[in-house]
């Protein structure tokens, strides 16, 4: 690896080795979900994180440098067929020059920098899974295919028996309309960036999102490391919800219980932290597509 100033040239070697790192990596997550896809089954618990986000397994293993390396070697012509490279002196590079959407870049960072420095909020238990089934019939749920913990009218006094706190628009908007006055807050989509705060776990799936809607630009190996978080977060989080997926290997986190809120808050708590350096490393990435070379 030869270093120049601020830009990195990797040997050709050096880089098909990384890209080659970053699909064995990925591929533990991808494979798995299209095995499924082929067969015509749906997991509950990860089928989000390829159906929600929309963002293909395909994508997700293709391998990108990030911005300020030069991919040395005959080789990285082959990235030229994504328009956003373009080749120098030392090799193929990113072009910044090319980055659409600078507005929604600029966006991203103060939400970013918002999430960093507001206090995390605990104590919303995860109770937004049920407010999303919430006076639902069977027929309406969600994931019907798997059975609930308890019969509707007993979820309905649990939710009803807690204060419901979700400060996360793209959960709160899933909420059924009986359950939509039972929450404290009533977030907007015109005010994501006034409610968002990194004590919630879908703020902190969500930098896997922000992650890969820069994609050729961000790093693959930090989209990956935004997977990996949002993985283990959407296991907690449907752990946490009333349905029952024992079968599947998850043991419940009882929040209707003390014990089980208690666990809820402490998983919480470790995402809380996990999550700040892969923010500030999506807002770093952010400032420097906004900087003019």
């Amino acid at each position: 690896m030869i270093v120049t100033g601020p830009v990195t040239i990797l040997t050709e070697s050096e880089w098909l080795e990384r890209r080659q790192a970053h699909e064995q990596r990925v591929r533990a997550w991808t494979d798995p979900h299209q095995n499924r896809a082929a067969r015509g089954e749906k997991h509950p618990v990860y089928d989000f994180l390829f159906e929600y986000y929309r963002f293909r397994p395909a994508w997700l293993r293709r391998w990108h440098p990030g911005p300020d390396v030069v991919l040395a070697g005959g080789a990285a012509r082959e990235f030229l067929r994504w328009p956003e490279y373009h080749e120098g002196e030392d090799g193929v590079a990113l072009n910044l020059a090319a980055l659409p959407r600078r507005e929604s870049v600029a966006w991203m960072l103060g939400l970013l920098r918002a999430t960093a420095e507001r206090p995390p909020a605990f104590g919303c238990f995860g109770l937004h899974e049920w407010a999303m089934v919430y006076r639902q019939t069977p027929d309406e749920v969600r994931h019907n295919a798997w059975p609930l913990r308890f019969p509707p009218d007993e979820l309905a006094r649990i939710v009803e028996a807690q204060p419901v706190r979700c400060t996360h628009f793209d959960a709160f908007r899933f909420f059924t309309a009986p359950a939509r006055p039972l929450n404290k807050l009533q977030p907007t989509r015109a005010e994501v960036s006034l409610f968002e705060q990194r004590g919630c776990l879908h703020a902190n799936m969500d930098l896997y999102k922000w992650a890969f809607k820069l994609a050729p630009f961000t790093p693959s190996e930090l989209i990956a490391d935004c997977f990996a978080l949002a993985r283990d977060i959407r296991e907690l989080d449907m752990r946490a919800s009333p349905y029952d997926l024992a079968r599947l290997g998850f043991a419940p986190v009882c929040i209707e219980t003390p014990e089980g809120r208690a666990e809820y808050e402490r998983h919480q708590r470790d995402f809380a932290e996990r999550s700040q350096p892969l923010r500030a490393r999506l807002a770093a990435l952010c400032a420097r597509l906004l900087t003019p070379d």
